[in-house]
């Protein structure tokens, strides 16, 4: 089973448990407060990116009976489709920050009857369960939080040896005449989902997984996805730095 945090110590992981700085702080309350106020508009961006992540979980080869995190989950748009694979025997655990997101996706969650879906509130940087997960999903999810190193090594520690992870995001474009667009496309991003160009998601999961490939990109690059795995342990990864534009 895995252990429910009670929502208080949830939202408190922030500040008591994260890495300890101010700005860390000032951006996951940044978020909270971008993704509360876009939580009633967020099906507009839901059916443009639908195939994408479709694709994406399609990808993780999904098996009935297996346990999945969905790390970021928003309103629960990958619910419906994860649990289509892993059946009522499977177990979705899904996370996220935002109070009207998260309730969002508990309003679907009991819609729907699905007794196999566990929506938590927390800080992804500092959630912790007592299970290993078969995969995990981050769909338009990573770039917005403060600290994606400490979140893909909760995630790394959670899913086990061998397991895919599959991450659906955005980024600047990354080469091409849409690169003129770039300040423009920075701008939307900030401004949209408090997006955080301090760090570089694709260079974090290279960092942390010791397997991580581009499989799909769309929007002239902009939309990305990624499959990442992790080898049998932690010793096994190559030393020596990886190029994160590679």
């Amino acid at each position: 089973m895995v252990m429910e945090p009670t929502e208080t110590t949830a939202a408190s992981d922030s500040s008591d448990k994260s890495p300890g700085d101010d700005a860390y702080a000032a951006h996951l309350e940044r978020s909270r407060r971008v993704w509360d106020r876009w939580s009633d508009w967020y099906g507009l961006s839901e059916s443009d990116f639908e195939p994408i992540r479709e694709r994406a979980i399609d990808r993780l080869a999904l098996e009935s009976g297996d346990r999945v995190l969905d790390i970021g989950c928003g309103p629960g748009v990958n619910f419906a489709y994860v649990r289509e694979k892993i059946g009522s025997a499977g177990h979705l655990v899904a996370v996220d920050y935002s109070p009207e997101m998260v309730a969002k996706a508990r309003a679907r969650v009991d819609d729907h009857g699905w007794d196999n879906v566990e929506v938590r509130r927390a800080d992804a940087t500092t959630v912790a369960f007592d299970e290993r997960f078969d995969a995990a999903i981050a769909t338009l999810s990573l770039s917005v939080m403060p600290d994606v190193d400490s979140t893909l090594e909760t995630v790394r520690r959670h899913v086990a040896p061998g397991s895919p992870v599959a991450v659906v995001d955005v980024r600047p474009a990354p080469s091409g005449p849409a690169r003129l667009l770039n300040p423009l496309i920075w701008r939307f991003f900030r401004w949209y989902a408090n997006w955080n160009p301090e760090q570089n998601v694709l260079a974090s999961l290279r960092a942390v997984f010791d397997e991580c490939e581009v499989v799909e990109t769309n929007l002239a690059g902009v939309s990305y996805t990624a499959i990442c795995r992790t080898a049998d342990s932690r010793e096994t990864r190559p030393s020596g730095p990886r190029d994160p534009n590679r």
